[in-house]
């Protein structure tokens, strides 16, 4: 395969890759220099990674990956503003509310649950992909979902944990 055929493979994953990528870390330049990585890695062992059956999983792979294992080589402050856009509605502004504390929740857990939640939920990925991506079991991937799932809610939706506790 050619260099076009890479450069085709950036051009069709490389936002799917940043999106993924800014979810599990929560910090769009982070997720961009993470991207960058992963695809210098991918692009040095492009003759063999074009050959395989999904390119676009090991790429994935690599990033999560350097997401999880590679945040002490990272010394980038993720305490960043946030710059909201102005609301022009009040549906507006209440959406961004629940983006913004669904984004904030999702950033509290911690990082392999948040990944595999990502990779299973926004990917809509198959547990077998998640368990592949995040190079462990199965069972893993159920249980960090499970508890990341209950963690969101409880986070989320903090009356609904409380009544269950008190019942």
């Amino acid at each position: 395969m050619t260099t076009h055929d890479f450069d085709r493979f950036v051009a069709d994953n490389s936002n799917s890759l940043v999106r993924v990528a800014y979810l599990m870390v929560g910090d769009l330049h982070e997720a961009e220099d993470l991207v960058q990585e992963t695809l210098f890695k991918v692009a040095s062992r492009w003759p063999r990674v074009c050959r395989m059956d999904n390119p676009v999983a090991y790429a994935r792979r690599i990033l999560v990956n350097q997401a999880l294992h590679g945040r002490a080589k990272r010394s980038r402050n993720r305490a960043e503003l946030k710059a909201t856009p102005p609301a022009e509605t009040a549906s507006e502004a209440a959406d961004l509310d629940i983006h913004d504390e669904l984004f904030d929740a999702l950033a509290a857990l911690p990082p392999r649950q948040r990944a595999a939640l990502v990779l299973r939920y926004f990917l809509d990925l198959p547990e077998a992909e998640v368990a592949a991506a995040l190079g462990c079991s199965l069972g893993t991937v159920k249980s960090s979902t499970s508890r990341g799932l209950k963690r969101l809610e409880e986070t989320l939706h903090p009356t609904n944990h409380y009544r269950s506790i008190a019942s």
